[in-house]
């Protein structure tokens, strides 16, 4: 990638987190990166390519963060608690591969682009599953109550934490809610 590239998708991408993508212009993204609009049609035929280069990329380093975070996890309760403490760490800003916490950059992209048939839809519905895939790789259980769950309270916590500001006790409710169906689901295993 040629780094006036790469200036271009850093710089839409920070843009469009901290601001939304429908709100911010072609002509502030160039003012921002230093990029003359020439540069930019070189790379990119429209915006939404550009807006599709900033998913890919936040979306690269997420599943690069999340595979960081869970890959000394042991079991399913050091996956959960991994999962949770990194996510409590990532909405108190304490997390430079993610940068300032803004929510969920997919979750705000898809309630800009509600079109579910659209590319830019469809490569956040993707990222989600991949998210998904990253998570059931390091649980031990099959169970999909537990995937399910786990994945569930993820999304509510991240959606949570930015609208509430109240990071801590929103992932105190999911880690307990979440240790609660493993003694369920433990118990049930047990009495088969």
């Amino acid at each position: 990638m040629s780094k006036k590239r790469q200036i271009l998708v850093d710089t839409a991408l920070e843009l469009f987190y901290r601001n939304g993508i429908n709100t911010i212009g072609i002509n502030e993204i160039l003012k921002s990166a230093g990029v003359a609009k020439r540069t930019l049609y070189t790379d990119f035929d429209s915006k939404e390519t550009l807006i599709l280069a900033a998913l890919h990329q936040r979306h690269e380093r997420f599943i690069d963060w999340l595979e960081s975070k869970l890959s000394n996890s042991d079991s399913d309760a050091s996956v959960i608690e991994n999962l949770f403490k990194s996510l409590a760490s990532w909405f108190d800003n304490q997390e430079p591969a993610l940068g300032d916490f803004r929510g969920c950059f997919f979750i705000n992209t898809s309630a800009e682009f509600s079109d579910t048939s659209c590319e830019i839809s469809r490569f956040c519905n993707q990222h989600k599953l991949q998210v998904r895939q990253v998570i059931q790789r390091h649980l031990h259980s099959k169970d999909p109550i537990l995937l399910e769950s786990i994945c569930v309270l993820k999304e509510g916590a991240i959606t949570t934490a930015y609208m509430s500001g109240d990071n801590h006790t929103v992932i105190a409710h999911c880690l307990e809610i979440l240790k609660v169906l493993q003694e369920r689901l433990n118990q049930q295993v047990q009495s088969k």
